[in-house]
């Protein structure tokens, strides 16, 4: 018997890979820094814990309606609009088990067979899996890196669009480079959008993961709320990435295609997790900064080892928790040139495990610098520091 022959075209989130290949090398007795996997290594606030006990407790442990309960996506819809000076109601606001399930659902509401969807490369592996795994014809865009960081390719995006372009998936404070847009290339993506009819997939999984600055969603420019659906998670900025909540902020009438799709998917999202997500959005929310100024201490140690390592070059990211360092000087110098080699010899020498741009989509053409992904994240500031410095001697040998 023989397989579907979508699954061909179905990728993986390919960090998890590399969480095996550090595990293997850790059975080994050797020690390791991971700082491969976007997890957070710090708990869930206990009122939000204690929200969902008290809703285990009170039987909120059946089914519950396929949209999400309505206190969540009321307080939800209220947060959203608030933030990000918009009116939304609870019609717009379809509570998924995590962030992730709203790019599938996304793809699968405004997408037909051959139909063409831009997104960002380097980027979240998962947005190339889904266009391609349900037939679309997936586009990639570049970044060009700038002596800040990085900016989207808003040239190469015009010229990728034609009669079959259907959406562009747009992550703003970006993985795996941490990006951020400018008021004018945010506005650019509005514009391109707009102009051409387009669907916008408006990652904002890191919009309140800010160390310096305000975020702004590109759903708030004139004229992109009806065409843009937000991807909402409770995963970082509350601690829940194993607690698998989120949503899809989005016009009423993609809000029911979604909905009804969580229906045929997995009925509804866990009933008793989503009362922690009221009390997360509604209730004391002093961990957050607490949980923000450690993520700032683990960024700033990590970018000041980084600097003092010979051909290695990272900018500064103000929000997120990913660093995205140029290893092409010291890759040279290691006489090292395949990126692969790189992670696999680092990792071997130092216990540093880490993932690189070619975990992040398919290098584009032209591409010469060579980058790896650190997440700060799941790491202690000691290890951190410990993991960095084994880093910056073997890359000085």
């Amino acid at each position: 018997m023989a397989l579907a022959t979508r699954l061909a075209n179905l990728g993986t989130e390919t960090a998890f890979a590399v969480s095996q290949a550090a595990a293997e090398w850790g059975s080994k007795g050797n020690r390791i820094f991971p700082f491969h996997l976007g997890d957070l290594n710090i708990p869930t606030s206990k009122n939000i814990v204690d929200a969902m006990n008290r809703a285990i407790a009170d039987g909120k442990t059946g089914y519950c309606p396929g949209a999400g309960i309505p206190q969540l996506r009321e307080a939800l819809a209220a947060n959203i609009s608030k933030d990000r000076g918009l009116t939304y109601d609870a019609s717009n606001v379809v509570i998924q088990p995590g962030g992730k399930p709203v790019i599938t659902k996304f793809i699968q509401t405004i997408m037909n067979p051959g139909d063409e969807v831009l997104y960002p490369n380097p980027g979240y592996p998962i947005y190339e899996s889904q266009i391609e795994y349900f037939g679309g014809i997936a586009k990639p865009y570049r970044y060009i890196a700038t002596g800040t960081g990085f900016s989207i390719d808003i040239e190469q995006i015009k010229s990728l669009i034609t009669p079959k372009t259907k959406a562009i998936v747009y992550n703003d404070l970006q993985n795996p480079n941490g990006a951020e847009s400018t008021d004018a290339e945010r506005e650019a993506i509005a514009e391109i959008a707009i102009a051409n009819d387009l669907y916008v997939l408006s990652d904002e999984a890191y919009f309140e993961m800010r160390y310096e600055g305000k975020s702004k969603s590109i759903a708030s420019l004139p004229g992109m709320a009806e065409r843009t659906v937000i991807l909402y998670t409770f995963s970082k900025k509350f601690a829940m990435t194993g607690w698998r909540l989120g949503a899809a902020i989005a016009p009423k009438e993609i809000a029911d295609v979604i909905s009804k799709l969580n229906t045929n998917d997995e009925s509804c999202t866990t009933h008793f997790v989503q009362y922690g997500g009221v009390e997360a959005i509604t209730g004391d929310q002093s961990a957050t900064p607490v949980m923000l100024n450690t993520l700032k201490q683990r960024r700033d140690t990590a970018l000041e080892l980084l600097r003092q390592m010979p051909g290695v070059k990272v900018h500064t990211p103000e929000a997120g928790f990913y660093l995205f360092p140029d290893v092409t000087e010291a890759m040279a110098n290691k006489g090292i040139t395949d990126l692969g080699e790189f992670a696999e010899k680092a990792l071997h020498a130092t216990g540093v495990s880490f993932c690189t741009r070619r975990h992040f989509g398919r290098p584009q053409p032209g591409e010469k610098e060579q980058y790896i992904r650190l997440a700060f994240s799941g790491i202690d500031n000691s290890d951190i520091s410990d993991g960095l410095k084994f880093m910056g001697e073997w890359i000085a040998e």
